[in-house]
């Protein structure tokens, strides 16, 4: 009776590490996706995407799905930046509001901070969301799709830094 206890109490506690883990794991991909974002580093960016997904943003065309889908968004918004003097784009990620991991796929939502130049001006918009699905397979875990929501935009302040 007590072995039994104890490789069931022994079990519960090496699947609450697991799912730690994974929760730890599934952050640090996103946290790569943002830094690779904020450093133009599209390909440590793209690096941290499935081969397959789908991405809800707002500017045209909106909606991107299939294979390379990362690759695809970037270009098509580093296309949407130049045609709208959009420079200087970083995201800062807020802790995350809600994060699942259900065996090999995971679901984040989090806040983010968009700051960026609109034709010189610094602009920061707050109170965006992400909605985030990543896959785990035999390379890890993959960001596999995105929404993102938009918030407030307002010109940023310029005394004490962003």
């Amino acid at each position: 009776m007590y072995k039994t206890a104890f490789v069931l109490m022994v079990t519960a506690l090496m699947a609450g590490t697991v799912a730690a883990s994974d929760k730890s794991d599934v952050m640090a991909v996103i946290h790569q996706w943002v830094d690779g974002f904020n450093q133009g580093d599209t390909k440590a960016m793209v690096a941290t995407c499935a081969d397959q997904g789908a991405i809800i943003d707002d500017f045209a065309p909106n909606e991107w799905h299939g294979a390379g889908v990362c690759a695809t968004w970037i270009k098509d918004f580093e296309a949407w930046s130049t045609k709208n003097a959009i420079t200087d784009s970083k995201v800062i990620a807020g802790k995350a509001r809600h994060l699942t991991v259900d065996g090999n796929n995971a679901y984040v939502v989090m806040p983010m901070t968009f700051t960026y130049n609109d034709h010189g001006k610094p602009m920061k918009e707050t109170g965006s969301l992400v909605t985030m699905s990543l896959a785990k397979s035999d390379s890890g875990w993959r960001v596999s799709g995105w929404a993102w929501s938009s918030g407030t935009t307002a010109a940023a302040s310029t005394q004490g830094g962003h």
